[in-house]
């Protein structure tokens, strides 16, 4: 046993490394559980007991050198040159790109700063909807054709057959819905969100967008306060020289209903290929509410009147930024989207 002790002594002396793995292979040899000293120890019962002391001591004593050596190689390849003499601990970080905000959410928080100094509060609702907030409180008729319009998504749940009565909102007017079942008037409300409708993906359309709709509720409401509005917000967002008109239209929950355009930003009214050489663009719906959907949501409709409108979020930012391709929005091309790092 003294022998072995003694030759592995001098072996533990002698070693040399000249890489961390060289090293680490060492450690193991010697050191480890498995390793030749620790097999030594495990041996030590089989030595007779007058020899046990001096055995021991040699023991220890060998263990002890190894950790010294191997500590003392280790210590050395921390102290070789790193290369990092010559860094300057003073300086700042290397600079990392920062994110920018989408050019949706650029659009839709300028939205909303226009409408909120209008005193408009922000209002929302869920996405996933059922029926009665989504149509039938908004005046479509169970037989309406305008469901059909909407190409609404339906939800299966648990396997079971597609019901009719859970649905993802296909508008935001839901939000509106729901703010008038819980909220007396004076309401003066805006809902931005995303909606969904079943519809083809192309450079024009897709399956989800985001909308912000508009509602005000209060007595003696008139038109003329709902085209007040429009013209801020329309020079608010694209200039003071910007002109609004409005054409009649059809909407379910509005009477009497038209859609908004505003003098081409591109060409000044003048007329270009961006508005098809008419010289407007259409951005929004709007109207007064229907009577009847201000008596479903529990609004006394002879004592109180409101006008509401809906926009495009996509449709905002096109004008704005002049993106011609929807689905640029959502494939998250850092390249698209570096370039709107100086938009906010």
């Amino acid at each position: 046993m003294l022998e072995k002790i003694a030759q592995l002594l001098q072996e533990v002396e002698n070693l040399q490394a000249s890489n961390a793995d060289e090293l680490e292979a060492l450690r193991i040899k010697y050191l480890s559980k498995k390793g030749a000293i620790n097999a030594l120890m495990a041996d030590f019962r089989n030595v007779p007991a007058e020899h046990k002391k001096e055995v021991g001591i040699r023991l220890n004593e060998l263990k002890d050198k190894a950790q010294e050596k191997i500590a003392s190689l280790k210590e050395q390849f921390a102290t070789q040159d790193t290369g990092l003499e010559d860094l300057d601990l003073t300086r700042t970080a290397y600079p990392i790109g920062l994110g920018t905000r989408h050019p949706l959410s650029i659009v839709k928080n300028e939205i909303i700063d226009i409408f909120a100094r209008m005193g408009f509060n922000i209002a929302d609702g869920p996405e996933v909807e059922d029926d009665l907030h989504v149509y039938t409180k908004l005046n479509f008729a169970a037989d309406h054709p305008a469901r059909d319009m909407q190409d609404t998504f339906f939800v299966q749940l648990n396997g079971e057959d597609v019901t009719k009565n859970i649905i993802l909102r296909s508008h935001t007017s839901s939000v509106q819905v729901r703010t008038m079942e819980h909220t007396q008037p004076p309401i003066r409300v805006i809902c931005p969100g995303r909606v969904y409708r079943n519809e083809a993906i192309s450079y024009r359309a897709h399956c989800f967008f985001h909308q912000v709709e508009g509602l005000y509720i209060d007595k003696g409401v008139s038109f003329t306060d709902l085209k007040q509005v429009l013209l801020l917000f329309a020079r608010e967002m694209f200039g003071n020289d910007t002109k609004i008109r409005l054409r009649p239209s059809y909407f379910p929950f509005t009477e009497p209903s038209a859609e908004m355009d505003i003098s081409c930003n591109i060409c000044g009214g003048k007329g270009c290929p961006f508005c098809k050489h008419t010289g407007w663009v259409e951005i929004l719906g709007c109207g007064m509410v229907d009577p009847n959907v201000l008596d479903a949501c529990g609004i006394d409709s002879k004592v109180y009147s409101g006008y509401a409108l809906g926009m495009g979020i996509e449709r905002i930012t096109n004008l704005k930024y002049q993106v011609k391709d929807l689905r640029m929005f959502s494939e998250n091309d850092t390249r698209f989207l570096r370039e709107f790092e100086a938009a906010y």
